[in-house]
């Protein structure tokens, strides 16, 4: 199998990057670790929109990894910004949180019934859960711990010090704001993209009175929000004085000795490229666009800090493709926790490093995830036959392992759609399950349902969570004596040709032989002949007629699936004319 090194990097966008964070980090800082960033607020549920924040440096970093070299994937939490809005949909909240807007999300309470100390880490546990499953390897910084540590002290002082060049440059880009445009985006990527993630809806420039313009914010010393404006500032004390809108009141601190606040969003994050050193951090198009946090953090970063903008590509909002509310608590917004309750890891790594960053894509919470496995089973058996293209070698790699090794897989992965149709048909139950799965090949069947996992378990989640009671299969439980009576001789003769080949065909492949071959035989034909337009239009009549039979609607489970899982005797019961 090629390996990524063997890859091509014409057509691998990993290894193209890779090549040139390293060659710009040995320009930068030579002899150091190559530093790679993302940025997650943990303002709510953490959604796949915000996974691309984390996955698009992380493949480059682990490239980097596999080639040898130290590197540092740092996840900034930026858990100090302010909580904006309670949001719409999230179990154990109401709206008496609202009371809590303006504070640092570290400072409000977590939803109610969480076993966690605040608002932050609570939902900071399901993305940490996540990208551990996900094989992802980081440094994690907790901005809260950052600004009341006062780590960055001198980088707020120096801020301070420079605020009327900041405000200059910040000005530049205020007067290009053009009129708003609505929105031309699908509602699931809007909705996606209204996720905060890296300080995304924190685009405030500042603060500005009596006293000028101000790049920092206070936290109030009495409420606790941020509604506070800086009313002046003095170079030589550091002494600071604001006043809080929300309660009234107001102090004099010494900046120097302070640490409850923080840089406004669009001078702290080119604060922190420069404080650590960061070569490579990705932006979604809403950081990109004229007079945006990363188009104006370049030049605050290079002008005000002395650093270097990383090298950032934009990366392109997703999609989500027929998520079912009752699976959800967030509105119908996935997170990465959702979609591994329904596909193994390695596949939802192989969604993000086969795509671009500036290519957008969906990912399938409906009947499309069935087609998706299907296309991921291919492309392994490609690797394994030698016969994969470059390109998809190496992002099957990245999926399936990380320069720590091989992720967990399925020992034995059978369809997904065969998986999804017997767990259907079954309720789950798993004698009965093992039972159909080890008549799929008869000749090396399952010993154990641990086998088929964790597939098996994803694909019993996605029936019980995202396919409607309406579209689950039902087998009858007596035969439509009325439509059998109904039968012409034609039909009758098509159900005695199935069920007289049950025995010899009870297989999967077999029972697809079958079940094609009748129609065939019924017109006259050899079981392996080409169909033709009539011949198929006699299988999908065979096909409607044997689904209500067995299920009492003209769709279902592919049909050879369906027939393993009634069992022959049942399917003899059901179809005896």
């Amino acid at each position: 199998m090629p390996t990524v090194a063997q890859s091509s990097t014409e057509t691998d966008w990993v290894s193209r990057f890779a090549d040139e964070v390293i060659a710009e980090s040995e320009r930068r800082a030579p002899g150091k670790p190559v530093v790679v960033a993302s940025g997650l607020s943990p303002s709510g549920p953490i959604h796949l929109g915000n996974l691309r924040e984390v996955m698009t440096p992380h493949l480059v970093a682990d490239e980097i990894r596999r080639r040898g070299h130290e590197v540092r994937h740092l996840i900034s939490w930026d858990d100090y910004d302010r909580y904006r809005k309670v949001p719409a949909g999230v179990e154990g909240i109401d709206e008496s949180w609202a009371e809590h807007i303006g504070k640092p999300l570290t400072s409000v309470p977590a939803p109610a019934g969480s076993a966690h100390p605040n608002w932050a880490e609570h939902f900071k546990a399901a993305m940490t859960a996540a990208l551990d499953e996900l094989g992802v390897e980081y440094d994690g910084i907790s901005q809260t711990e950052q600004y009341t540590s006062g780590a960055y002290r001198e980088q707020i002082l120096h801020a301070m010090k420079h605020r009327g060049d900041i405000d200059a440059i910040l000005d530049q880009y205020r007067t290009k704001k053009g009129p708003a445009k609505k929105s031309q985006k699908p509602v699931d990527e809007a909705e996606l993209e209204a996720a905060e993630g890296s300080g995304a809806a924190a685009e405030d420039d500042g603060s500005g009175g009596a006293g000028g313009y101000y790049p920092y914010k206070p936290y109030c010393g009495q409420c606790g929000k941020d509604l506070t404006t800086v009313t002046s500032y003095d170079d030589g004390t550091t002494e600071l004085a604001y006043t809080c809108t929300a309660c009234a009141f107001s102090e004099t601190v010494r900046l120097s000795e302070f640490n409850r606040g923080k840089l406004v969003w669009k001078v702290d994050w080119p604060m922190r490229w420069a404080y650590e050193g960061v070569i490579f951090e990705p932006s979604g198009v809403d950081h990109s666009s004229p007079g945006s946090s990363f188009v104006v953090g370049g030049q605050i970063v290079r002008d005000i800090f002395d650093g270097v903008q990383p090298i950032g590509p934009m990366y392109a909002f997703v999609g989500i493709s027929g998520m079912a509310k009752m699976s959800s608590s967030r509105g119908g917004v996935p997170t990465p926790a959702d979609a591994l309750k329904i596909m193994e890891a390695p596949l939802l790594r192989w969604l993000y490093a086969r795509r671009r960053p500036n290519q957008s894509f969906k990912i399938a919470f409906d009947q499309e995830i069935q087609r998706l496995y299907d296309e991921w089973d291919k492309l392994a058996a490609k690797v394994e036959d030698g016969s994969v293209l470059p390109a998809d070698a190496a992002a099957y790699s990245r999926a399936v392992r990380t320069a720590a090794g091989e992720l967990p897989r399925t020992p034995r992965p059978l369809p997904y759609r065969t998986l999804a149709s017997v767990v259907d048909i079954t309720g789950g139950h798993d004698e009965q399950t093992l039972r159909i799965l080890s008549d799929l090949d008869p000749a090396n069947p399952l010993a154990s349902l641990d086998e088929a996992r964790p597939r098996l378990d994803r694909a019993e989640n996605w029936i019980t969570t995202q396919v409607p009671a309406d579209q689950r299969t039902v087998v009858r439980a007596e035969p439509d004596t009325e439509l059998l009576a109904s039968l012409d001789d034609e039909g009758r003769e098509s159900l005695r040709l199935l069920l007289e080949g049950l025995d010899t065909h009870w297989s999967l492949d077999g029972l697809t032989t079958l079940v094609y071959g009748v129609p065939k035989v019924m017109a006259g034909l050899e079981p392996d002949a080409k169909p033709t337009p009539e011949l198929k239009t006699a299988q999908r009549s065979f096909f409607a007629l044997l689904y209500r039979l067995l299920v009492g609607r003209e769709t279902g489970p592919r049909l050879p699936t369906l027939l393993l899982a009634v069992g022959a005797d049942r399917v003899r019961k059901l179809l005896a004319a």
